[in-house]
């Protein structure tokens, strides 16, 4: 595939499981506890992601977790389990709002947040504690935990040059298509296609952004392009919904 396998494998692939294990009823919904509509849709959305729900309902996460104070996964595993398991038909979800410093410090209770920004720090969160003390990991090994198995995927970043045809390739993981400004704008796209597709289109890099190539020994005018090398088994994407300074939604 043209990286590295890698040396350790975190959570064994073969375990997790896209379909829902055991039938669900719809759980209870989430009480308002004062601008945390964001936050509640963003839990809605992972307690029904199939994958990350069998494994929180399966309490496998807690039973063997040596993480010492703030751990997001087993917040998650304990906010999916009283939804999923609780007869009221609704419940306040502080668990989770209890935390909220702790998954952000900018994040605030009683102010009004970024959907997508929570959504990214909790991802983040979770994935955490199981890289925690394992800085020396390579990043294929890195990209075996289950919160990367279920949202994570690698970017492949290809230059070109125009005038040797050489090209260099680079890979980075990614766990949401909006990391390092790779945003994808939906104001010039008719559809989700039609944003990724955009999103692969080739960029000409010339001028004061020309690349240095060994076999050129110069700076040359080059193409590059990203792609999306292994793609998530659930993909974030965040689509741009506002206009530019102006606030507007776009319709």
């Amino acid at each position: 595939e043209g990286m590295a396998p890698p040396q350790r494998i975190l959570f064994p692939p073969e375990k997790i499981c896209m379909a829902w294990q055991q039938r669900q009823r719809p759980g209870a919904g989430l009480h308002n506890l004062g601008n945390t509509c964001f936050l509640n849709s963003v839990l809605q959305c992972l307690t029904y992601t199939p994958p990350l729900a069998n494994y929180l309902l399966s309490r496998a996460h807690s039973e063997s977790c040596r993480q010492q104070g703030f751990c997001m996964m087993c917040v998650m595993e304990a906010h999916v389990n009283k939804v999923l398991h609780s007869s009221a038909s609704a419940i306040q979800p502080w668990t989770v709002v209890r935390v909220l410093t702790r998954i952000g410090e900018h994040f605030r209770h009683g102010v009004q947040e970024d959907a997508h920004e929570f959504l990214r720090y909790t991802v983040d969160a979770m994935q955490r504690p199981r890289l925690s003390g394992s800085s020396n990991l390579d990043i294929s090994s890195q990209a075996t935990t289950i919160v990367h198995q279920i949202f994570g995927g690698f970017l492949r970043s290809r230059v070109t040059c125009l005038s040797c045809k050489v090209a260099s390739e680079s890979y980075e993981a990614f766990l949401a298509i909006k990391e390092r400004g790779l945003l994808l704008c939906f104001k010039a796209a008719s559809s989700v296609t039609a944003a990724l597709e955009d999103f692969v289109k080739p960029e000409q890099l010339d001028g004061e952004n020309c690349f240095k190539f060994s076999t050129c020994a110069k700076m040359v005018a080059a193409s590059k392009r990203f792609t999306i090398h292994r793609v998530a088994k659930v993909l974030i994407v965040c689509l741009k919904g506002l206009e530019d300074f102006t606030g507007g939604k776009i319709s």
